[in-house]
């Protein structure tokens, strides 16, 4: 503390100083497994923001309570909440979070790099999270005997042909040039795919999967961001 400081100068400093060095947290809601969720808790880790993490339970109801309808009326996860303002939707929360906190940047500088790859992200939710979305529906919420075999397999189809789309936009280690919000939405999509192979063997991503898209698999589930945001119940 500077010296020379009257009591009320000294609690101003002390106040001002606790601001800036002990931040409120942000609240974040989140399912576990959730790509939408995941994408958002690895945008929070990239950028070092200092969160509390409130996992909801689907099966006890938390999305319909109402103090999470008022956060968020569609009864969906993710949503935050920054200093008393709620938001939802990942792809505007990882957006607010990259304008509200511009250090550690998800997303490239450059006007039309960026602008590249928010190009990807649309694309990444329009269609590859659109055919991830059919198969999730028919593998994980309808009782195997009752799966419909021709939506999973066209499902399947559109999702591969998403991979390869993607295959052909990797040009380095990572889709934006560095690291950022490109890969937290890609990853994830790609990381549910998978993990549904353990109900239908059957969708055999290995072989959907280019050189490319595998090796980033790879450096990405090396990161330790990865470890450290991987879905609680996938780790039993």
């Amino acid at each position: 503390m500077p010296p020379g400081m009257d009591a009320l100068a000294r609690l101003k400093y002390t106040v001002s100083f606790r601001a800036v060095e002990m931040p409120m947290p942000i609240t974040f809601y989140y399912g576990s497994g959730s790509p939408y969720s995941w994408r958002v808790w690895l945008a929070l880790e990239h950028k070092s923001i200092p969160f509390e993490l409130k996992l909801l339970s689907f099966g006890a109801g938390d999305h319909l309570k109402p103090e999470f309808l008022a956060i968020n009326p569609r009864h969906k996860v993710p949503a935050l909440v920054d200093e008393g303002f709620a938001i939802y939707e990942s792809a505007a929360i990882v957006d607010y979070l990259e304008d509200a906190y511009p250090f550690h940047p998800l997303l490239p500088r450059e006007l039309r790099a960026r602008a590249t790859a928010r190009r990807m992200i649309r694309e990444a939710d329009g269609y590859l999270a659109e055919a991830l979305e059919r198969m999730v529906a028919q593998i994980l919420f309808t009782p195997k005997e009752q799966w419909d075999d021709a939506v999973i397999d066209a499902a399947r189809g559109s999702f591969a042909e998403e991979l390869g789309r993607f295959e052909s936009m990797l040009t380095g280690d990572w889709f934006a040039g560095e690291l950022g919000a490109v890969d937290y939405t890609i990853f994830p999509l790609i990381a549910l795919a998978r993990r549904m192979e353990l109900r239908r063997p059957q969708l055999d991503w290995n072989c959907a999967l280019g050189p490319k898209l595998a090796a980033w698999i790879e450096r990405f589930q090396a990161l330790p961001v990865c470890s450290k945001t991987w879905p609680p119940h996938w780790k039993s």
